[in-house]
């Protein structure tokens, strides 16, 4: 049975929005590998919309960097959650768009490993809410930027068990997840 695993970025004051302007100073080397082992030891991915969009624009243009992330990202199943895109062209993409969550039980269901969410708020804010979410790797950047979406905004409340925390040289403090039992 696969496990769900969602590994979001936000800032100190909670923004998740737009990572790629203020994320790169902390991606220094023990952020770096965490990033590696995080993308590729992901059997599978799952990806909402805003996301798959942004990735399938990038990755494939990207091979054999010296992570292996690009490949990883290229070659594995990757399951995109939306009601309105129309085909999922990137490889390996299988597009999920109706009775999401039955959908999503069932690929729990079929993937023996660890299932890989990045972004995809809407998606992650679901799947806790769900209760189909087994951990939730919440990156804490040290850093203020004021304004963007907000990873819970408007989330009911939703108890969560501290299974373990990490700090990073960078001042980046990783706070692991599952649910409350």
């Amino acid at each position: 049975m696969g496990k769900i695993i969602a590994a979001e970025y936000v800032t100190v004051d909670g923004v998740f929005e737009a990572p790629e302007t203020w994320q790169f100073p902390y991606l220094i080397d023990d952020m770096r590998a965490f990033n590696e082992t995080e993308i590729n030891g992901a059997t599978a991915f799952l990806l909402g919309r805003a996301t798959y969009d942004i990735f399938a624009g990038y990755w494939p243009t990207q091979t054999h960097n010296e992570d292996n992330v690009a490949d990883s990202l290229n070659s594995k199943p990757k399951f995109v959650v939306s009601s309105t895109l129309k085909q999922a062209d990137w490889n390996h993409s299988t597009l999920i768009n109706r009775n999401f969550m039955d959908e999503i039980g069932k690929l729990k269901q079929q993937v023996n490993g660890k299932i890989g969410i990045s972004g995809s708020g809407t998606l992650v804010r679901s799947l806790l809410q769900a209760g189909f979410l087994d951990e939730l790797h919440y990156l804490v950047h040290p850093i203020v930027v004021g304004h963007g979406e907000h990873l819970f905004k408007e989330t009911e409340k939703l108890p969560l068990k501290l299974l373990s925390t990490k700090a990073f040289s960078s001042g980046v403090v990783l706070l692991n997840y599952g649910a409350a039992e």
